[in-house]
């Protein structure tokens, strides 16, 4: 079958449409081509469209090319909202229990701070969770499609919450009930973690290239909004209880209403939870995903529209890289280098490696892989030559067997050019969260130093001057930091803006570090502000773009996966020993462990590659395709 079969309609003056079969592509007509025909960066089922729409020919209007990428269609609104939801729940579970730990001291311990390692368990029993949740769904998104996975998580973070909820605190000793409640937050960080690579793929597959890393920080910036709401919740449901601000606990009476503060705190995040729930489990599967993995997309008798796919740059990097007129090549202009320098390779090279996997299957190679791993990868994969692996007309030959994704995930990551990219994002996302979630979990030692710990005055007084401080510490520098880089990151790009985080980051560290004891007050609110600030508008934005776009659809989600895990077990490693480190070697010191931590994620962030414009799916086919021609010559 011939890969034009599914690109429908093509714009009869484009120069992909003049170009002769043999005659190398020009560069300038390829950046033209995607700017001004790079397609619908929608993704279909959010919107309908009429039956003679014709989405798979579909170009963008001048009006759309001219929008800014941060301006939103409201299609992407919807995926946002979808998407958005999960990393909501990420920040307001993952943070209230900053809050709700302090109402166990009193609900459990008379007002007494709650025993170091078993406060460090609370704190880190979702991160722990993540860990496994990030790479177990990861892994299975790219094995079995993101489909089959995405709402899972969120029925598991469902079922969680309500576990949380039903700690017998009245019936168990103080510390089973932590470890009651800590056991289920476990559980409640497994979809939180999954989370993380599933919105990360399904996002990035369903716009264009063009606007893919602001619609990946609009995503992660519902963070923000998520610890925001949370700490308004705390204030919103204390007032409610007002009735109770004259309760002192050292006077005996009862302050059994902060079980029902808690409560409710952590109950009211499963209202989003249940509101995306459907929309999850009914989101089609991509149509990246499914030629990624070889499924014969022109021929199941369906269009894009009815298969919830996006028809935006994939579509027309489909037509230059599947042996369609001309061969040539669509890449965005932040291409990186290696791909750059294949721009002139005369078109007749993907002919030639449809007509070598040919050969191949007449010679009675099998799917197996190569000493290389280069024959399965190739032929696992659409969109090479032109697009069908088999004996002749009459049919295909399935190559994928089981444990091939696994096998062909260990073959890909063994290339140190892209073992080194993994590196790189796992490391400097290790790095980041040491310190972000240092600080972020921690913030009593934060609250102290602006006079918002709630160290005097009844508990509910002092419950409340604590949410009062979390509000002022996240709508100062956390919130702004994430949409300066929604604002800046398709025109600044992911690598200055992850170099410049960690570096301001580690400066206002250092400032932190070495005047914690002598800053005034104002001076340190301003500093810590301008902290959140560029972890926001830096590396924590961009340490979870940077895996969704720089690695190739068929191995997005396992490599996103382990990114995240690598920094949650920086996350877990800061909330374990930040109490202890602090008591025995004093904050400043431990300040500067995170400044340490900075400077080191800016020099591994130099192992990446500029992502800005870039398609990895592309380079992935040119890569393949080189590896073959270096196969047939050495054959």
């Amino acid at each position: 079958m011939n890969a034009n079969a599914s690109t429908g309609p093509k714009d009869a003056t484009s120069p992909l449409s003049q170009s002769s079969p043999t005659s190398p592509p020009h560069p300038a007509n390829d950046h033209q081509t995607l700017q001004s025909g790079s397609g619908l960066d929608e993704y279909a089922g959010m919107e309908e469209h009429s039956g003679d729409s014709g989405l798979q020919g579909f170009e963008r209007s001048d009006a759309e090319a001219r929008r800014p990428p941060f301006v939103l269609t409201r299609a992407e609104v919807k995926l946002l909202g979808i998407a958005g939801v999960g990393f909501f729940l990420d920040a307001y579970d993952l943070f209230i229990i900053n809050p709700v730990s302090t109402m166990l001291q009193y609900r459990l311990y008379g007002g007494a701070p709650l025993p170091s390692g078993l406060a460090g368990l609370l704190k880190a029993a979702a991160n722990i969770g993540s860990v496994i949740g990030q790479f177990l769904f990861g892994y299975l998104a790219d094995a079995l499609g993101r489909r089959a996975i995405y709402g899972k998580e969120l029925l598991l973070i469902i079922f969680a919450t309500i576990l949380c909820l039903t700690t017998p605190t009245g019936s168990l000793s103080p510390t089973s009930s932590l470890i009651y409640l800590s056991i289920f937050r476990i559980l409640l960080g497994v979809g939180v973690g999954a989370d993380y690579p599933m919105s990360a793929s399904v996002s990035s597959e369903r716009v264009s290239t063009r606007k893919r890393g602001v619609m990946l920080a609009y995503v992660f910036s519902a963070q923000g909004w998520g610890s925001l709401v949370g700490a308004l919740v705390v204030i919103i449901v204390l007032l409610c209880y007002s009735g109770e601000k004259n309760n002192d606990i050292a006077g005996g009476e009862d302050v059994g209403w902060v079980d029902g503060v808690w409560r409710i705190c952590v109950g009211l995040s499963l209202v989003p939870a249940v509101g995306t729930l459907y929309q999850r489990l009914t989101l089609p599967e991509a149509r990246r995903w499914r030629e990624a993995r070889g499924d014969d997309v022109a021929g199941d008798g369906t269009d894009g529209a009815e298969k919830g796919d996006v028809v935006g740059d994939g579509e027309k990097e489909k037509k230059a890289l599947g042996g369609g007129k001309g061969g040539k090549r669509i890449d965005g202009d932040g291409a990186d280098d290696d791909v750059e320098a294949q721009r002139n390779r005369p078109s007749s090279t993907s002919t030639s490696t449809s007509q070598e996997l040919e050969q191949d299957h007449d010679a009675g190679v099998d799917g197996d892989l190569d000493s290389d791993g280069t024959h399965a990868r190739l032929r696992g994969q659409r969109g090479v030559g032109e697009g069908e692996v088999g004996g002749g007309k009459g049919g295909k030959v399935s190559v994928r067997r089981k444990g091939a994704h696994f096998r062909e995930f260990l073959t890909y990551f063994s290339e140190w050019r892209h073992a080194k990219i993994l590196i790189g994002t796992s490391v400097c996302w290790f790095l980041l969260d040491v310190a972000f979630y240092g600080i972020n979990l921690n913030q009593n030692v934060v609250l102290q130093q602006i006079g918002f710990d709630g160290s005097s005055g009844t508990p509910w007084t002092r419950l409340l001057k604590i949410g009062v401080g979390n509000v002022i510490v996240t709508a100062l520098g956390f919130v702004p930091g994430y949409y300066v880089s929604v604002l800046t990151i398709e025109y600044l790009g992911r690598k200055f803006i992850q170099i410049q985080g960690f570096l301001m980051t580690a400066l206002f560290l250092g400032i932190l570090a070495g005047k914690f004891h002598t800053l005034s007050t104002a001076a340190f609110v301003v500093n810590f502000a301008f902290l959140q600030f560029f972890f926001n508008f830096g590396a924590n934005t961009t340490t979870y773009c940077y895996p969704a776009e720089v690695f190739p659809t068929r191995f997005r989600a396992s490599a996103h996966g382990l990114s995240a895990a690598s920094g949650k077990a920086g996350a877990i490693i800061s909330a374990l020993a930040f109490n202890s480190l602090s008591e025995s070697v004093g904050t400043p010191v431990v300040l500067w462990i995170f400044f340490g931590c900075s400077l080191a994620g800016a020099c591994f962030t130099l192992l990446l590659p500029e992502v800005k414009g870039r398609d990895p799916d592309v380079v992935d086919r040119e890569e393949m395709r080189a590896a073959a021609a270096a196969r047939k010559g050495v054959v």
